[in-house]
């Protein structure tokens, strides 16, 4: 066998289902991964609604599990069989950022799923760069949950986690009295950022307008949830009431959206932070007075999912059980077409 089948996106609303080579590694590095499950991500609908340029033409999904196909002759850590787990971008462990942790952003860093390198949604993927990205899957997390930590459930404890960093560091013993923060945005990588908020913070409130998102927000871990379409609901009010009139300490906006980051520059204190991991496409407008009189601080961006991979991982294992049935769907990839036409109408907030 020759050929494989993949999920093509041709332009804009077009994807499609191809005959493609199976892929063989290129480099020394590389790795070929058998997939065993791939994900369609919120983040996907950028590519899918053409927010994202860079052209077309490429396999697309950027989230994976699966086992070894085949290995370049410098891999030294994997071998043909081995269950394994594959961050979203792939990077060398040896550059200047990634020295650092930030390996989101690692100099020779290629997103899975992109004019760059085919994607996951597809029988197999080669992954660039695999030595130094790939991890060892555990078997004591199912698989439909463990792929979650090739995009998701990393990027909700980062922006969770960078958070709390942020306000360790700014005021030092303070961090320690009860602390409160705002989830905007509760899709899937939005409970992510609950459950491991809940770890960081004493009190955790989520936003959203989908009912059915804020039941699950309670489920992982939320103290209160708002429905910001409920005009009777005075979310704002209700927040500073609980803050002696302060606002949050942090908001974590998960969303990509102008107006959830307009939600979250309103519900912090003075000093606040805004910690932001959804993928903004368009242009921002930040009121000048806004940020200026609150002294905010903004962290915006990637998740390095291998520099926390493994801290990532036992929160995710520990809270394994928050996550049954999370995966709601699992279908073939005959009907890609039909699934990412729902996955689109369903994300009404943007989320990624």
């Amino acid at each position: 066998m020759s050929t494989m089948k993949a999920i093509v996106i041709n332009a804009a609303h077009d994807v499609s289902l191809q005959e493609r080579p199976i892929p063989k590694c290129q480099d020394p590095t590389d790795v070929v991964i058998k997939v065993e499950l791939a994900a369609l991500c919120g983040s996907d609908l950028h590519v899918y609604r053409g927010h994202q340029k860079g052209g077309f033409g490429f396999i697309m999904g950027h989230e994976l599990v699966g086992h070894v196909h085949e290995i370049g002759s410098g891999v030294k850590s994997f071998k043909v069989g081995d269950y394994v787990v594959c961050p979203f971008t792939v990077s060398c462990g040896e550059c200047f950022y990634c020295a650092r942790g930030h390996t989101g952003r690692c100099v020779k860093s290629k997103l899975i799923g992109s004019p760059l390198l085919d994607g996951a949604q597809a029988e197999y993927a080669r992954i660039a760069m695999g030595e130094t990205t790939l991890f060892q899957a555990p078997t004591t997390i199912p698989k439909e949950i463990l792929i979650l930590m090739a995009d998701i459930f990393p990027t909700g404890y980062f922006v969770a986690k960078k958070a709390k960093d942020h306000l360790v560091q700014a005021e030092g013993a303070g961090h320690k009295e009860e602390t409160t923060c705002v989830v905007i945005g509760c899709g899937p990588v939005g409970l992510c950022a609950i459950t491991s908020a809940t770890e960081f913070f004493t009190h955790v409130y989520a936003i959203d307008s989908i009912p059915a998102r804020l039941d699950l927000a309670k489920k992982h871990g939320a103290t209160k949830t708002f429905n910001f379409q409920d005009k009777s609901v005075d979310y704002l009010s209700e927040i500073k009431s609980v803050t002696n009139g302060r606002g949050a300490d942090v908001a974590l906006e998960v969303v990509g959206h102008p107006s959830a980051l307009q939600t979250a520059v309103e519900v912090v204190r003075p000093h606040g932070i805004i910690s932001s991991c959804g993928v903004h496409t368009h242009p921002l407008s930040l009121q000048g007075p806004d940020c200026y009189n609150k002294n905010l601080k903004f962290d915006f961006g990637r998740c390095p999912v291998r520099a926390l991979f493994r801290d990532a991982l036992k929160l995710l294992e520990k809270k394994q059980d928050l996550f049954k049935g999370f995966v709601e769907n699992v279908v073939p990839m005959e009907e890609c077409q039909e699934w990412y036409q729902k996955f689109e109408v369903s994300e009404t907030w943007g989320d990624r």
